[in-house]
């Protein structure tokens, strides 16, 4: 299994959900893109128009470009110009849902905002991807200052990966099958929002409702939950439940922190993964020259 292969759910061939929707995106960079894929997984039959410059992701991530566009049908056009305006609403009249990350003033300019898009094609409905919310959709920003919003940097390390923008993707995909849902039901285009930062605001959640975080029951305050140095790397811990809190404490010689600290000093990476399968505990353990932890069956590209 190859690392971009979790950009797409793991259901049955035979799951397609969407198939006969037929979708068009404007949509560059990551959360568009990747709610794309993940709705053409599901059997919709989708379409993609980029600038002539082409999408920014393709410099960035060559591989993670070529993953997200598998099987999406990608054509060049300059929406700034009248031929490029007429192909791109010939292609309208025949989807079901249109995807953009465009602030609204720019919408406007293209003649994508609500009020045209409805007049022209009134069967149309649009998802559109916006930094926040509101009256501030016009403000700028990326994940990283999506993150920092929601409270989810503590440190001056940047994060360690697109949380905003990977979980704005499902967040996309969401608002996409309901809007194509009641699209349906009523004959009538749905029009809807999906602000990256309420959905930064989303993950932090456990965190603002102190589940998570420095201090927190799953922020440290469990010694059975909780990353640990061991012989050769590092150890995730997770025996959140009675059960594997027993068995942990059973076979770590005890449940306080400091027995559970020293099980993790004197044992290697590669064996308490070999402990963890023997006795049923939730645990990863992965050397320090490993950059993360390995899911089983995965190959490093």
């Amino acid at each position: 299994m190859t690392r971009t292969a979790q950009l797409l759910p793991h259901h049955p061939a035979t799951f397609r959900p969407l198939a006969g929707v037929r979708v068009l995106s404007l949509a560059l960079n990551l959360p568009g893109p990747v709610a794309l894929a993940r709705l053409r997984a599901l059997g919709a039959h989708v379409r993609k128009i980029e600038p002539p410059s082409g999408d920014p992701m393709r410099s960035m991530s060559a591989a993670l470009y070529r993953a997200m566009h598998r099987g999406v049908a990608v054509q060049a056009l300059d929406l700034k110009t009248e031929p490029g305006q007429a192909a791109l609403h010939e292609v309208l009249r025949a989807s079901d849902l249109l995807l953009t990350a465009f602030r609204p003033p720019a919408l406007a300019r293209l003649g994508l905002d609500r009020a045209t898009l409805s007049a022209a094609h009134p069967h149309l409905s649009t998802v559109s991807i916006v930094g926040h919310p509101g009256r501030r959709a016009n403000q700028p920003g990326h994940d990283l200052t999506y993150q920092a919003e929601a409270g989810l940097l503590d440190t001056a390390r940047l994060p360690s990966t697109l949380l905003a923008d990977m979980t704005g993707a499902l967040v996309v995909m969401e608002a996409a099958m309901g809007a194509v849902m009641q699209a349906r039901a009523s004959g009538c285009g749905v029009h809807l929002q999906v602000a990256l930062s309420d959905a930064a605001g989303f993950a932090a959640l456990p965190r603002d409702v102190g589940l998570a975080g420095a201090g927190a029951l799953l922020g440290g305050g469990l010694p059975g939950y909780a990353v640990y140095p061991c012989r050769d790397g590092l150890v995730a811990l997770a025996a959140l439940e009675p059960h594997f809190a027993e068995s942990l404490a059973r076979i770590a010689g005890g449940a306080s922190r400091a027995a559970i600290a020293r099980w993790c000093r004197t044992h290697g990476a590669a064996q308490l993964e070999a402990l963890a399968a023997e006795h049923d505990l939730p645990l990863r353990a992965w050397p320090l020259e490993r950059a993360k932890p390995r899911r089983p069956g995965q190959v490093n590209t």
